[in-house]
């Protein structure tokens, strides 16, 4: 559901009550055009300054615990274990099992993923694009819980409309399995991939089917979300899940 602070969305899922999570949109914040306004990544070329104070009004509006778990992502299948002792680590998923840490993605079209486990003691976040969803980077998360009794809200990714691939990224899919083939729609010479459909497609080959989210579009939404395809510079949005006791 819509927050009323129309800065963030606040995922509609079953998720526990001591589990908590927000999206951000690019509402607010100082960052100038083209990162306009809520800019929360230092490597896209925004002002660093303009960076650095929206992330700490990131902080102060959700009353965050502490500082989130940043991430350089590269678009891999490499999950680790959000922790103090990791500076910036390289990797496209974290999780934790620890109260008052925050696990946070970052993306402008890519897909990103929010988990947790139905007892509230496990979460995770993960950036899930083509790439990271073709080399398994849901079951490495899923792997690293060592749960499969997870709640699953997929965040705002490009639409099932908009999301044109070629036909390599759909032959990758389907040497994996025969059932990823309900993602794709032919498009002239191209393929529509509906990147919520390949999460949903893997999710449900590992057994976890309670997801929600997925109705969003950043590509069509210039008014709450980043577009890399759309914008090629811009900023990024902001997905992330902390837990309390």
């Amino acid at each position: 559901m819509m927050s009323k602070n129309a800065n963030f969305i606040f995922p509609n899922w079953n998720a526990p009550p001591n589990v908590h999570a927000a999206m951000t949109t690019r509402n607010a914040g100082v960052s100038k055009l083209p990162y306009d306004n809520f800019n929360l990544a230092t490597h896209v070329g925004d002002n660093l300054e303009s960076v650095l104070e929206n992330r700490r009004l990131l902080k102060t509006e959700l009353n965050l615990p502490v500082e989130p778990f940043w991430l350089e992502q590269i678009h891999s299948n490499t999950v680790v274990e959000a922790s103090a002792n990791l500076i910036l680590p390289k990797a496209d998923a974290s999780f934790s099992h620890q109260k008052d840490v925050v696990c946070v993605v970052m993306t402008a079209d890519c897909l990103p993923i929010l988990m947790c486990s139905a007892d509230g003691s496990q979460i995770a976040a993960i950036h899930a694009g083509w790439r990271g969803l073709e080399n398994g980077i849901i079951t490495n998360t899923v792997a690293a819980l060592k749960n499969t009794d997870l709640i699953v809200w997929f965040g705002a990714a490009i639409g099932a409309e908009r999301f044109e691939v070629g036909d390599e990224v759909r032959d990758a899919f389907l040497k994996k399995s025969a059932n990823y083939a309900a993602a794709f729609k032919k498009n002239g010479s191209n393929w529509l991939a509906d990147i919520y459909q390949l999460a949903r497609i893997e999710l449900a080959s590992l057994g976890i089917t309670h997801v929600f989210g997925g109705e969003f579009c950043t590509m069509t939404d210039a008014e709450r979300f980043y577009s890399y395809r759309r914008e090629n510079q811009t900023g990024r949005i902001a997905t992330l899940i902390w837990r309390s006791s």
